[in-house]
């Protein structure tokens, strides 16, 4: 851990910062831009909902801002990584939402792209996340790992145990290991990762005696990436999660600011719910670099499942929720920017850019039968994947489309920590704004519930009832 010698926790070093000129008027115009009397607005309106947020965190109400500071959770992390990475050649995560995407996101960012292929590139096993049940992608895996079960541990996320997929893929592996390893061989293959003291899973772990990690109280799935849920595997897999956890309080410093244009939060909560009341009711996320394309994902059930809500906070229908959609640079510059120019200007957009790639990679020399591609020859990768993000911009400020740009030193943990962190405070300021509940997901339920009645669950017969007619295929639609 990155701490002085007088036992205080480290200072953040790479810096993160949010750079929001293009969304002003002076850049794309008072039709679509936000001019310096709506930005005081803004700050006006804004300021009680940072108030508000940092007043709920002190009171405890939304537990995943003290995460960084929390020192059990990252220790018992180590521990039982420690444990585990000794003969462990394959790390398996069986979780869905946000108990896979902040683990994909991590592994995404912080260790190279061949890491499961290239040993020399590897700082431990193997890591697959299975977030689906789709059979004949879990039955591939499965005709691949079973000659590997003794060398292979596997880390069940879920607080209750009794969502379907996970409960699904669960149940599977532990027939398997018990079968082929015995009782014993199945406790030493699996970590439970799950609630404190109540729970399908929790019982099961414990009659099962499983070694246990938990999932924190009051913290929800999408924002649990800071906890055991996604600490683990990112520790098995050789990141550092001290880091992580560093950059994460250098950012609590800024989005607890009450100072509006000092808070990177509040600013990114305040623009976003401005385009939204303006027509603008797409958010979509674009980084320029491969490392941080997991983090859309991430980002996209962050912001659906937190600020889509039909209710407000005092029961009225507002039916609210601005729609995030992820796109890559520059693999999307062929796939979408058509319509994010001359479609509807209908969209946020908010870059990542990165300033330092490590490797970067010089082009080669031109053939002497194309000396059009002189341009290229000579130059850094890194310089064209940036030129290829300022084209972009460019192109979309030069019609009146409003741009966002995250900005990143590099790729390191101590910057991922910052992201998560700043996007994490930037929904519950948004949520404020919006003025509905953030952590809450009711609309999530009766999928649940539908998916329990089709597989057979007793009490929800009644339900298996009502979806007889959407399951009955009417052929005389069928062409």
């Amino acid at each position: 851990m990155k701490i002085d010698q007088s036992g205080v926790l480290a200072v953040s070093q790479t810096k993160l910062s949010l750079y929001y000129k293009n969304v002003t008027a002076d850049v794309i115009g008072p039709e679509h831009g936000i001019t310096k009397q709506q930005f005081d607005e803004l700050a006006q309106k804004t300021r009680p909902a940072i108030a508000e947020c940092n007043r709920q965190r002190k009171n405890g109400a939304i537990p995943y801002r003290d995460l960084p500071y929390h020192k059990q959770y990252p220790s018992q992390v180590k521990h039982v990584a420690a444990d585990i990475k000794p003969g462990c050649e394959n790390f398996v995560v069986l979780g869905i939402g946000g108990s896979a995407l902040g683990n994909i996101a991590l592994q995404t960012a912080l260790n190279p792209y061949m890491y499961n292929l290239d040993e020399k590139q590897r700082k431990g096993p193997r890591l697959f996340v299975f977030d689906n049940v789709d059979p004949a992608q879990f039955g591939s895996f499965l005709d691949w790992i079973a000659d590997k079960l003794d060398k292979t541990v596997f880390n069940v996320i879920s607080k209750s145990g009794r969502t379907a997929e996970t409960a699904a893929q669960f149940l599977i592996i532990r027939q398997i290991l018990i079968e082929k390893l015995g009782t014993d061989g199945y406790r030493r293959q699996v970590v439970a990762t799950t609630d404190a003291r109540s729970g399908t899973m929790r019982k099961i772990a414990d009659e099962d005696k499983l070694r246990t990690l938990i999932v924190p109280d009051g913290v929800g799935g999408r924002f649990s990436v800071l906890s055991p849920v996604g600490l683990l595997s990112a520790a098995v897999c050789g990141i550092d999660i001290d880091a992580l956890l560093e950059g994460a309080r250098a950012m609590d410093e800024k989005v607890s600011r009450e100072d509006f244009f000092a808070n990177p939060a509040a600013v990114n909560a305040a623009v976003n719910w401005h385009y939204y009341h303006r027509g603008k009711r797409i958010s979509v996320m674009m980084p320029y670099a491969y490392g941080l394309k997991d983090l859309s994902d991430w980002y996209r059930q962050l912001w659906a499942e937190s600020l889509g809500k039909s209710c407000d906070l005092k029961g009225s229908k507002v039916f609210v929720g601005p729609t995030p959609v992820k796109a890559l640079g520059t693999t999307d510059q062929h796939s979408q920017v058509q319509l994010y120019r001359e479609g509807p200007n209908d969209k946020l957009f908010t870059f990542l850019q990165v300033s330092e790639f490590q490797p970067d990679i010089v082009i080669g020399p031109q053939p002497a039968a194309a000396p059009e591609l002189a341009y290229l020859a000579g130059q850094k990768m890194s310089k064209l994947l940036n030129s290829e993000k300022l084209a972009t911009e460019y192109a979309l400020l030069y019609d009146k489309r409003p741009c966002m740009t995250i900005l990143f030193d590099r790729i390191d943990a101590d910057a991922i920590g910052q992201f998560i962190y700043l996007y994490e405070v930037t929904t519950s300021i948004a949520g404020l704004l919006f003025g509905i509940d953030a952590y809450n997901q009711p609309a999530v339920e009766l999928g649940k519930e539908a998916t329990f009645a089709l597989m057979g669950q007793a009490e929800y017969a009644d339900l298996a009832e009502k979806i007889k007619p959407v399951a009955q295929v009417d052929t005389a639609y069928l062409v």
